[in-house]
């Protein structure tokens, strides 16, 4: 409003300002992202004119429950107002503020003061027991036949001020006057605000990706029984969450060869995501996998082994998709009445038609892409990793995951967009519970510093859950292309220790490294174009550190946050020096990582002496949780040598009050 336009004093004035509240995701456009066993932590500003006492509560709902209420305690200095609230389910929670004028806890005050400074209190106890008389009329039974006694006490002549002013503060009456007496200016922040809150598969898991295609023998199709197979080696590295790309009929027409080849050669097998064919679209099986009841087989399997199933959610279609045919208006129509295949210049993709999201027939379109959902996740499936969402309707989204969860509480959703940051900052506002990462190209330490503050430190902790993959079918960094087997362990550990959730794409294990070609992030030979046996039984596979890592986020909660992370400094600008904290018996872990992949690298970190509790002469001892070697320690500086080529970096504990303790 202009600075000369003056208000309307008819509009209802505040008589009680609220503000600043919290945790708040564009002022309650969007949800803040929870787990469930969290606390939810509300803060609020609440003042407001001359020296009345405030009362606040917070107004709250859980899934598929009434409102409650909780009070709203106060730090005196700030006019800050806190209130926790326990999260003890999966679904949307809502909650508000509000607050009012304490008018009888105002008037108890004023009259204590009042008293001990040896002044009249006849007309304030008179006050004091209409305000009672009000309260008893709103009660009923024995609170109301109490306060009205309390009422006439207040009031009675024959009493005497003190006797009366002892009455005042009796508790019993302050408790039924917090019940009864109904506030003349309760006041509610004008929003409210949504809590997303999902179980903790969503902040902490390790992923492993695979291709059932691929678990054949040497030369031949895999089927679901031979992806059953792999879930047992998948199951013992430590893996509790397998994704899996598309696995519906694959489309016959511009199928892609190998290499990405435009023409396909006589057994060439093309893209997982050129879906659909003779067979069926997105709710049928491969026929070369098998039938759908194997794939129920395989998925039973994988709840046994306490392995979820994240399938590849791929909103596209091959040109021999059934809705093709039976629904060409959900496409894009050229002007010649022939259909429009995926472009990305120069890129062209013949075997996939892109879907059309805000086609006139969008809301029967968005409905079948619901189905799908629902049709898995009758099938075991618990995920969706989604191919692509930023190249689709961003409002489907939005929609699509609350009709989902609303349904399926558990069901979690995973962003593979690599996109613009705004772009990837939207989605996961708009419900993704997780989202892909620029970790794959952030390399040196400074970059990692500055990448991981930004999403556990600042607002991005509230809504953006980091799945922090190290590799993709698509994306062979450089650095794995050049550091070779050093590479792999220090992105590796990296990976596993800084986010609760990270992946990697099978074949990781076994250093495959070779691009398609020089300056490419592709792999030649790439399995998204051709079967690729694999022998996991070779001597120098990385299997054995990826199960020790794993069992060490299994054992340590403090590897399973995503909030608990500080970087602290190394003198040495290629080491990475970071804490993640946690309580109870296992404690916080100290971790260094070289992450020069060329050369040893050693320097003085600093450890948090202060955070950590311990004095600044305290002789301690850091045990690598990796290697069990020990280390004796005093004082915050102590150094540190690093070799990728031995080990690449320390994961420590810290241990106090140790004696008679081998060190090294």
């Amino acid at each position: 409003m202009p600075p000369n336009v003056v208000r309307s004093p008819s509009r209802t004035p505040e008589r009680i300002i609220i503000e600043a509240v919290s945790p708040a995701l564009d002022d309650g456009r969007h949800a803040v992202k929870r787990i469930v066993g969290e606390e939810l932590v509300v803060e609020a500003d609440i003042f407001k004119d001359g020296h009345d006492r405030l009362a606040a509560q917070v107004r709250w709902c859980g899934p598929g429950g009434g409102w409650q209420t909780t009070p709203l305690r106060y730090d005196y200095d700030s006019d800050r107002w806190f209130a926790r609230i326990l999260l003890d389910r999966p679904g949307t929670w809502e909650f508000t503020v509000e607050a009012w004028t304490d008018r009888f806890t105002t008037w108890r005050v004023e009259l204590e003061k009042k008293f001990a400074a040896g002044q009249a209190i006849h007309s304030e106890l008179l006050e004091g027991a209409a305000m009672v008389d009000a309260a008893a009329r709103a009660a009923v039974g024995d609170d109301r036949s109490l306060l009205m006694r309390l009422a006439d006490e207040l009031r009675d002549p024959d009493r005497g001020p003190a006797e009366r002013a002892v009455t005042a503060q009796n508790a019993e009456l302050r408790a039924l006057m917090a019940l009864h007496h109904a506030p003349d200016d309760r006041t509610e922040y004008p929003r409210v605000f949504p809590v997303r809150v999902d179980r903790v598969r969503a902040r902490f898991g390790s992923w492993y990706e695979f291709f059932p295609r691929s678990c054949g023998e040497p030369g031949v199709h895999g089927r679901f029984a031979d992806a059953e197979r792999a879930l047992y080696r998948i199951a013992a590295m430590g893996f509790d969450v397998v994704y899996l790309p598309p696995i519906h009929p694959i489309g016959l027409t511009s199928r892609k060869g190998k290499n990405n080849s435009l023409t396909a050669q006589p057994g060439d097998v093309g893209s997982p995501w050129a879906i659909g064919g003779e067979a069926g679209g997105h709710t049928a099986v491969a026929p070369e996998l098998g039938t759908l009841a194997e794939w129920d087989r395989f998925a039973r399997t994988a709840r046994s082994l306490g392995i979820e199933i994240a399938l590849d959610y791929a909103l596209q279609c091959s040109p021999d998709h059934p809705w093709l045919k039976e629904h060409p208006e959900w496409f894009f129509i050229r002007p010649d009445g022939t259909i429009k295949y995926a472009e990305n210049p120069p890129k062209k993709y013949q075997d996939i038609y892109p879907l059309n999201f805000w086609c006139d027939d969008r809301e029967a379109l968005w409905q079948a892409c619901k189905d799908i959902v629902l049709f898995w996740v009758a099938h075991g499936v618990t995920i969706f990793r989604v191919d692509n969402p930023h190249t689709k309707a961003l409002a489907f989204w939005e929609w699509l995951i609350a009709e989902v969860q609303q349904q399926h509480p558990d069901v979690l959703f995973l962003a593979e967009a690599f996109t613009r940051p705004k772009r990837m900052r939207w989605l996961a506002k708009a419900g993704f519970t997780q989202s892909y990462t620029y970790f794959t190209w952030r390399t040196t330490a400074e970059e990692l510093k500055e990448y991981f503050t930004e999403l556990t430190q600042g607002p991005m902790k509230e809504y953006y859950r980091g799945n922090f993959f190290i590799n993709t079918p698509d994306i062979l960094p450089e650095h794995l292309q050049k550091g070779g087997r050093a590479a792999f362990r220090i992105r590796l550990l990296l990976a596993a220790t800084l986010a609760p959730t990270y992946g990697i794409y099978s074949g990781y294990e076994l250093g495959e490294n070779t691009p398609l070609r020089a300056g490419s992030e592709e792999y030649l030979d790439s399995e998204k174009y051709e079967l690729r046996h694999r022998d996991y039984t070779v001597k120098d596979s990385l299997a054995g550190e990826i199960t020790q890592l794993n069992r060490l986020r299994r054992e340590h909660p403090a590897l399973q946050r995503y909030d608990n992370l500080t970087f602290y400094p190394c003198d040495n600008p290629n080491i990475l020096f970071y804490l993640k904290r946690a309580t109870g018996p296992v404690g916080d872990v100290l971790v260094a990582v070289n992450c020069d992949w060329s050369q040893e690298q050693d320097g003085w970190v600093e450890v948090p002496l202060a955070v950590l509790g311990i004095g600044a002469d305290e002789l301690y001892m850091v045990e690598d949780l990796v290697t069990g070697a020990r280390y004796e320690w005093r004082g915050s500086r102590n150094y540190v040598r690093l070799d990728p080529a031995g080990q690449p970096g320390h994961l420590f504990r810290v241990v106090r009050n140790y004696i008679d303790v081998e060190v090294t």
